[in-house]
């Protein structure tokens, strides 16, 4: 059995606390790997070595600093494959798919390798009399990312490379359920030159965070997760005075307008809904067909996608699946709860994903494509995130009902509008509560040099994550007014108030 450790201070580090927790290959339900689970002194000596690096790093150029990200984008992309298969073995998401990953990650440091522009800040001649004023953007010092097990290499890599690139020093605590793909980026980290303790990983669970987001060493916490997990790390992590920016849940609508191109809404679908088994934050659970009329056709095209879909592990005969297994027993045996509950409180269950059966991995964790129709809002099934390979479909008769029903959804994450009509576009883009709003792309994932973040419920903070806001987000302001003696020749009152 595989012993899965942590990195600090440049190493691979055994876990000393006596726990560990089992990751599991899903597509067969088989244990493939143990995992040490720190204790809070083993994540204090993380903290502790990302501290001591922290002054040696952050005075190091930002120009240095982007050259190693540079050579470590090349690693990523000489071991993207490799990467990709940690992905699949303890995620469960296929090939292409956990590729798709890495390389949207790859973006990120790509991004981030820009530091030396992006980190100059401003400068002003004469704003008085002999007076100039500069702005330096400064790192913070130690920062923590908390990553989900869903995107196990691109999360993390939405934090650390600007955090790095910026001059902070790093501890990752990625999902234990998914820790492999984390623990190589850091061993090629160290490949491509960064020093020992910028760049640390910590496998854990509350423990562990519980000292990650009240260790007074530790300056900003970012978090992906579900929204009850967002709202602790955010609420504790504040009352400890840390920076902190919280992902939480979503639960996202498609529009499909009565003009929309219905194969590409379909076929879209397809994706969104499915894709990753329905484990995406971004992934569109609600479609949204408006009238009666769009609302079959809509469902007929979808059926006809759903009946050629494959689930399995991986590929089979070589073919690759279209969707793979959810990440554990515990979250399957909760999807197919939701499944319950619909069928329940009246929701007509057209295709029923709960009693899939994949030959030869009868044990894997899947559950297969589900399908409601004439799903309301007052049913569980609309109003939780399910994050599963469920779809919703809510019909309604106009534009202006679709983005009523949207925006008193607790969750504004993303959503996405179908149609060939501007002004319809217009509208919607316009009025809708969501933080992140696709024209026919049904996930609008933003890249890299842009941000990324929901509204309402689904983010807890001021600031999204990579983009402008990600280069913000871990660094501070510092304004530099200065005068040189000339300007002080003539005596000066110490009774009046500055003025310039």
């Amino acid at each position: 059995m595989q012993q899965l450790h942590h990195f600090i201070n440049g190493q691979s580090q055994p876990g000393d606390s006596g726990r560990n927790a089992p990751v599991y290959n899903p597509a067969t339900g088989e244990q493939s790997a143990s995992v040490s689970l720190a204790s809070a002194e083993e994540t204090r000596s993380a903290i502790a070595a990302a501290s001591t690096a922290f002054p040696g790093w952050s005075n190091t150029s930002a120009l240095k600093r982007s050259r190693i990200l540079f050579r470590f984008k090349a690693l990523l992309e000489k071991h993207s494959d490799e990467l990709a298969t940690l992905i699949s073995r303890e995620h469960g998401k296929v090939h292409s798919d956990a590729l798709g990953e890495v390389t949207r990650g790859m973006e990120v440091v790509e991004f981030a390798c820009g530091m030396p522009h992006l980190q100059k800040g401003e400068h002003s001649l004469n704003v008085g009399t002999g007076v100039d004023s500069h702005s330096l953007m400064q790192p913070l010092g130690v920062c923590a990312g908390i990553a989900p097990f869903n995107f196990p290499a691109m999360v993390p890599m939405w934090m650390f490379p600007i955090a790095l690139a910026t001059g902070n020093t790093f501890i990752m605590k990625p999902s234990e359920k998914d820790p492999s793909a984390p623990l190589r980026m850091a061993e090629l980290l160290a490949e491509a030159g960064l020093p020992p303790g910028v760049f640390n990983v910590v496998n854990g669970d509350k423990e562990a965070v519980d000292v990650l987001l009240t260790d007074e060493r530790v300056e900003a916490v970012s978090f992906v997760g579900s929204t009850p997990i967002a709202e602790y790390i955010y609420s504790t992590a504040s009352a400890h005075g840390k920076r902190v920016q919280a992902l939480g849940g979503a639960k996202n609508h498609m529009v499909v307008m009565p003009d929309a191109d219905l194969d590409q809404a379909a076929d879209a679908l397809m994706g969104a809904a499915y894709g990753s088994a329905g484990e995406r934050c971004m992934a569109i659970s609600v479609a949204v067909p408006i009238g009666e009329q769009t609302a079959e056709r809509l469902r007929d095209k979808i059926l006809e996608r759903m009946a050629t879909l494959r689930v399995g592990p991986g590929e089979v005969e070589g073919q690759e699946n279209d969707m793979g297994p959810l990440i554990s027993r515990v979250h399957a045996d909760k999807v197919i709860e939701f499944i319950d509950s619909g069928v329940e409180q009246g929701a007509e269950l057209v295709v029923d994903g709960r009693d899939i059966t994949v030959p030869g991995h009868e044990n894997g964790y899947f559950v297969g494509a589900t399908l409601f129709d004439h799903v309301r809002p007052d049913m569980r099934i609309y109003a939780e995130e399910i994050f599963g390979p469920v779809l919703c479909l809510v019909r309604q008769e106009s534009l202006d009902e679709a983005i009523a029903l949207i925006n008193a959804h607790e969750y504004g994450n993303g959503t996405a509008i179908f149609t060939r009509d501007g002004d319809a576009a217009r509208q919607y883009t316009t009025r809708i509560q969501v933080g992140m709003v696709g024209v026919n792309v049904p996930i609008p994932v933003p890249m890299a040099f842009h941000s990324f973040g929901g509204w309402k419920r689904s983010l807890f903070g001021p600031l999204h994550m990579h983009g402008p806001d990600g280069v913000r987000f871990y660094t501070r302001m510092k304004a530099v007014t200065t005068r040189w003696p000339d300007g002080l020749r003539s005596e000066a009152s110490h009774f009046t108030m500055p003025t310039l």
